[in-house]
């Protein structure tokens, strides 16, 4: 079992930055990759950042480079510095981890995920 534990969100200001911090636990051996993704009120749950399972960088398009993923294997640690919030912004962000088959885990964990609410 992965656990993951996001932390770092909160009410900010239009134009405010946040940095986000998801710390997974347990067997993180079985990690294949991990990203972050966020549910805005009456909107489907949306992918932002992730680090593939070849390692690379991918972003929505739609972040136009405002925010960066970042991690510390070492830690368990995944991290999404946020810059120059909008409102529409506003969602609850999500960790995800992909998992090994041959772990025999699942697919995928979740966090419970942390509110970010930019106001205008």
């Amino acid at each position: 079992q992965v656990r993951l534990v996001e932390s770092g969100g909160g009410l900010v200001q239009a134009g405010d930055s946040l940095r986000l911090t998801c710390a997974a636990s347990g067997d993180t051996i079985c990690i294949a990759a991990m990203g972050w993704y966020r549910q805005a009120p009456g909107k489907e749950r949306e992918l932002v950042a992730a680090f593939t399972r070849s390692g690379t960088r991918h972003y929505a398009d739609s972040l136009e480079g405002r925010f960066a993923i970042s991690r510390d294997n070492a830690q368990n640690m995944l991290y999404l510095e946020m810059n120059s919030l909008k409102a529409e912004d506003t969602a609850v962000y999500y960790c995800n981890v992909d998992l090994k088959t041959y772990c025999g885990l699942g697919f995928d964990s979740w966090g419970r995920g942390t509110q970010v609410t930019v106001s205008s």
